[in-house]
């Protein structure tokens, strides 16, 4: 059972639902776990102004609920989201963009969360032309063209490999996994019937 604070909120974790990047921290009172969970759009309480906000009720940048869960002790919660353009009010696709020097850091936390940003980049290649994007070419040249280059980049990692070069092989396999993305959307699948396949596989 959920567990409010002395101050009626609960910390809230928000996270990419198909990248697992972090997005940001917010407070939720019951009120406004109640409106995210009937509206389907993430709404926090605001201690500064002492009132609800829907997140982009202004900016249109809204983050649309796609599950939630509490941790063990139902004293925190985690908010899984599609967010509609960048997260925090900077402008940044996160609100965790700084290290603890207040360096910027550009790579999505987790690391992996590259896979699901790329898988989001082809799909809208699939509005440009040819002459503008190598991917839209791929797409356009469909199964034929794709699995030529699959076969192509997967022999250059087995090379990669024999050659003992840790930096060729990182090279290569980066290319066998983006051609492969394309090739998924070529046929409308979703990435994440991938992770949910090798969820299937590996469950204990």
């Amino acid at each position: 059972m959920v567990q409010f604070d002395a101050n009626n909120l609960i910390p809230a974790i928000v996270q990419h639902a198909r990248t697992g990047e972090v997005l940001m921290l917010g407070y939720m009172n019951a009120e406004a776990l109640q409106q995210t969970r009937e509206r389907g759009l993430v709404t926090f309480w605001s201690r500064s102004r002492q009132e609800l906000w829907t997140k982009g009720a202004t900016s249109g940048h809204v983050l649309r609920l796609v599950a939630l869960r509490q941790d063990c002790d139902g004293d925190a919660l985690l908010v899984l989201a599609e967010p509609e353009g960048p997260t925090c009010h900077t402008g940044a696709r996160s609100c965790f963009f700084r290290d603890l020097d207040e360096a910027p850091v550009t790579s999505a936390a987790p690391p992996a969360a590259i896979l699901g940003r790329l898988a989001d980049l082809i799909q809208a290649r699939r509005a440009a032309t040819g002459e503008e994007s190598y991917t839209a070419r791929l797409l356009q040249g469909g199964v034929d063209r794709i699995g030529k280059k699959i076969g192509e980049e997967a022999a250059e990692v087995i090379i990669a490999a024999k050659n003992g070069s840790h930096a060729e092989l990182s090279y290569e396999l980066a290319d066998l996994m983006y051609h492969s993305l394309v090739l998924l959307a070529s046929q409308n699948l979703p990435v994440e019937a991938i992770w949910q396949e090798l969820e299937r596989r590996f469950q204990p």
